[in-house]
């Protein structure tokens, strides 16, 4: 048994801030952010909406697209680096927002790569049979641990929520899934604050070394590719879509000519959304199922990296 992708959702805030907005508050520019990074809009939460409210937007949605009742999934995934509390998971939330209960609900906190990780779980969990049907969700706020007088971290986030929903199939859908860490770099990219007896000890907000992190995201993601295809017995050219993680154009298209893809078969979000963290992936890949870009039989490459650091590739076929 294998499993396949039946459907896809998204849900993205109705506030959308611009970078000339940016640019009144911090010492930027809508030319400065676009050139370096490709970003020329994101999303920002409600302060009313919350991270499960986001997933569970984007989690009807994908129920629909594959025909299927929140009562049909008994296992859900949520991969985020903002939930709505320490404990419960924002999975448990979610699994009570959809009016369904017993089945297994969890979080996966990879950061950036959440999503990758947490598709990979899944595709075991049903491909063995310990799940029937899996609601994998990415969803973030991330505009709540944010520094918003910090120029180098305040435009590249944004806020959204994409989801799949996971099934048995005879044939695989999901060939390959590849998922690596190391610690030792885990200073590049945090928040390295904690709660601790009531009050924040530490920083609260994201901090990042842009460069650190574009060296090392270029480097791990054509590594983690090429061990996909190599797993797969195929080449760059085999690949109808490259998904990446929307972090930094600079970065997608630095992966995509390393290895060997034309950057029109790279599917590019990052424009609109910004970097939505464990959101990316898949609110990037149902923009594109959406607008008939994807199509059976094609191959898609999905590729995370994110603090930790983290990183991962599933490889599949629609």
């Amino acid at each position: 048994m294998h499993s396949r992708i039946a459907g896809t959702g998204r849900y993205l805030p109705s506030r959308v801030v611009t970078n000339a907005e940016l640019a009144e508050r911090v010492a930027t520019s809508d030319e400065w952010i676009r050139t370096r990074t490709g970003i020329a809009q994101r999303h920002i939460a409600a302060d009313d909406e919350q991270t499960s409210d986001l997933a569970l937007a984007a989690a009807r949605q994908a129920l629909a697209a594959a025909s299927m009742a929140p009562a049909d999934v008994d296992l859900i995934i949520v991969a985020t680096t903002t939930p709505d509390m320490i404990f419960p998971s924002t999975a448990c939330i979610l699994q009570d927002k959809l009016g369904v209960h017993g089945g297994a609900a969890f979080d996966v906190q990879a950061v950036c790569s959440g999503f990758v990780y947490a598709l990979a779980i899944a595709d075991k969990m049903v491909a063995s049979g310990t799940a029937r049907n899996a609601l994998v969700v990415g969803a973030e706020i991330y505009s709540r641990i944010l520094d918003w007088n910090d120029r180098g971290t305040c435009v590249l986030f944004g806020d959204g929520a994409g989801a799949v929903v996971l099934v048995p199939a005879a044939e695989p859908g999901i060939l390959s899934a590849h998922l690596h860490a190391d610690g030792h770099y885990r200073g590049i990219l945090c928040v390295p604050g904690q709660l601790r007896n009531g009050t924040i000890a530490g920083s609260p907000f994201v901090h990042m070394d842009g460069q650190g992190v574009f060296k090392f995201a270029v480097r791990v993601l054509a590594e983690v590719a090429n061990e996909a295809l190599s797993a797969n017995r195929m080449t760059g050219s085999d690949i109808d879509w490259l998904i990446p993680h929307q972090a930094n154009l600079r970065i997608m298209d630095a992966t995509a000519k390393k290895l060997g893809i034309p950057l029109e078969k790279v599917i590019a979000t990052v424009d609109a959304h910004a970097n939505t963290s464990a959101a990316s992936i898949p609110l990037a890949l149902d923009v594109a199922v959406r607008d008939g870009r994807i199509r059976a039989g094609q191959h898609l490459m999905l590729l995370g990296v994110g603090g930790g650091f983290t990183w991962g590739s599933v490889l599949l076929r629609w």
